[in-house]
């Protein structure tokens, strides 16, 4: 997800020695550069997927727990023999440490996603970590160390502060984009076009901040939800992440999407 901006003129340039490259150079030299990248990317880089041929994906779910919602996703996946990803703000399980408990029994597994929700590459590196540690802290204790940065926003500096902290930094391979008033076919759909072995998906069964209000609830999430389950049953097995990483090798990216000012302050906070 590490995207560089260029002028017209220079795009043109680097395309036309594309062109004038041999096929066979061109593959030798996309290898060097990911050879090269290797070591970097295993120190710094992003879990977006994993690489296995078994049928088995990764739903995951952001933002909860929500003491109505995050046990209506929780009855969605159980009746379909499905295990998620909660990846849980420590604000919202010191409400409600009961909601905790329940996604544990129910065999699902969780993962830090901040104290109270901020764009990391906005703050302080002494403020990322005491999100992280404080969230830490009311999770207990926690293996494997999976964190998910709020809004998907990291720059390459705010990803040292989990890697200090002995985290491992998960996104995703696939949006479901179920936080601005979609359908719940829409979103199914955006989900299952894109779904392969070692895929982890986004999905949010609260929503900390919004754009509107009319976006907070979560029926199209909960209906896309066991649509998907319903059409990939027979071809997936939906395990979570730290299963999903079990069965093959994290795909790891260089993930930087630094976060837009201007639309995090137009978003509002809502009690969950």
């Amino acid at each position: 997800m590490l995207t560089i901006e260029h002028d017209n003129g220079l795009v043109q340039v680097l395309r036309s020695i594309k062109r004038a490259t041999p096929p066979g150079w061109r593959r030798r030299l996309r290898r060097a550069q990911r050879a090269g990248s290797y070591l970097p990317r295993q120190l710094l880089g992003t879990i977006t997927g994993v690489k296995t041929e078994e049928p088995a994906v990764a739903l995951t779910f952001d933002d909860g727990p929500h003491p109505v919602q995050t046990p209506q996703f929780l009855e969605v996946l159980e009746a379909h023999g499905a295990r998620g990803t909660f990846f849980l703000l420590g604000e919202s399980v010191r409400r409600y440490p009961e909601l905790l408990a329940r996604i544990v029994r129910g065999g699902h597994a969780i993962g830090n996603h901040s104290w109270d929700h901020p764009s990391f590459p906005a703050i302080s590196a002494r403020e990322r970590r005491r999100q992280i540690r404080e969230c830490g802290r009311v999770l207990g204790g926690v293996h494997p160390k999976l964190f998910r940065p709020p809004y998907g926003d990291q720059t390459l500096v705010s990803r040292l502060d989990p890697l200090w902290l002995g985290w491992k930094v998960v996104t995703w391979s696939i949006s479901g984009t179920d936080w601005r008033g979609d359908n719940a076919e829409n979103i199914a759909a955006r989900i299952l076009q894109g779904l392969r072995p070692g895929s982890i998906v986004l999905l949010h069964d609260a929503l900390f901040r919004y754009e509107d209000d009319r976006f907070v609830s979560r029926e199209a999430t909960l209906g896309a939800l066991a649509l998907v389950l319903e059409s990939a049953a027979d071809r997936y097995r939906f395990v979570t992440v730290p299963e999903l990483l079990r069965l093959g090798r994290p795909q790891r990216e260089f993930w930087v999407q630094p976060g837009r000012a201007d639309y995090l302050a137009t978003l509002k906070s809502g009690e969950t």
